[in-house]
């Protein structure tokens, strides 16, 4: 009698290797890249252009650096004011979510650029006017004289492109973490509030830590959306990564050269950015 052996589980079973199991869209973008990489060591055309860029790079990153925190501020204050109970917080931050999400991006940057700096501009100067004519002497008098003779040309166009980026992606945010505040079930602010914090105490010790956690993910889309809309500078004449890449074709007329560096350089800070935001969700993970 022929004896017979029991079927592991399938669990436990070898599974022999399956190409399907790569990452092939990872294998093709690093072949690609390497292609390009070959390209910048070996020929002078991408050399160049790689080396004309790299500044760009940086302006790139710095916009970026700098208009998503204050975009993150933005949107947690906004997004509360959207859940309060106060009809005017209420209504002044729906307007602002409405208004900025409903408006194209690059007409928000002209409008901002053009139209609100100069009208705060021309607002500081009224103030300080007033302020000289009523302090003409003393420090105070000093500071007021400053303001008043405050000129526009004293914020630059990448100054104007980082306030406009921010409020636009202000809104965004304020959405984000409306719909993160509001994912936290109601029971955790009654049993905050009854232990006797108060709203504010239980927002920030309670309900925003767990909310972060959750919202995580869309902030770090966002993100990297930012460094991508960046390009949207150009408009501004701002000397990003998109506007070398313009100006270098329009000197060079290398259009292939200048726009596949250009594509290279925005997918490697578009990869980099999603490892650092992948790392930061694991660690979020493990805390908690």
């Amino acid at each position: 009698m022929q004896a017979v052996h029991p079927q592991k589980p399938p669990h436990l079973q070898q599974q022999g290797f399956k190409l399907s199991s790569l990452p092939w869209w990872a294998i093709i973008l690093l072949i690609a890249g390497l292609v390009i990489i070959y390209f910048i060591l070996t020929d002078k055309n991408y050399s160049e252009t790689f080396q004309y860029l790299l500044s760009g790079v940086v302006t790139t990153l710095r916009i970026t650096l700098l208009a998503f925190p204050i975009a993150t501020i933005i949107g947690l204050f906004v997004g509360l004011a959207r859940l309060s109970r106060n009809v005017i917080l209420n209504t002044i931050a729906t307007i602002y979510i409405e208004v900025v999400r409903g408006i194209p991006l690059v007409v928000l940057i002209l409008v901002i650029a053009f139209g609100l700096v100069p009208i705060l501009v021309d607002l500081t100067n009224r103030i300080g006017q007033w302020g000289v004519a009523v302090f003409p002497k003393g420090g105070i008098g000093a500071l007021f004289n400053s303001l008043a003779n405050y000129s526009i040309r004293n914020i630059s166009m990448e100054l104007r492109a980082i306030i406009a980026l921010a409020i636009g992606y202000g809104a965004f945010e304020a959405e984000v973490f409306r719909a993160g505040i509001q994912s936290i079930g109601k029971g955790q602010m009654e049993a905050a509030r009854s232990l006797g914090m108060n709203y504010f105490l239980a927002m920030r010790l309670i309900i925003l830590p767990q909310a972060v956690r959750r919202i995580l993910p869309p902030l770090g889309n966002d993100f990297i959306a930012l460094l991508k809309d960046s390009s949207l500078a150009t408009v501004l004449a701002v000397n990003e990564l998109t506007q070398l890449t313009r100006l270098r074709r329009s000197s060079t007329f290398r259009v292939m050269e200048a726009f596949n560096v250009a594509a290279f350089l925005y997918l490697t800070m578009t990869l980099l950015l999603s490892g650092f935001v992948r790392f930061l969700e694991r660690k979020m993970r493990i805390g908690e």
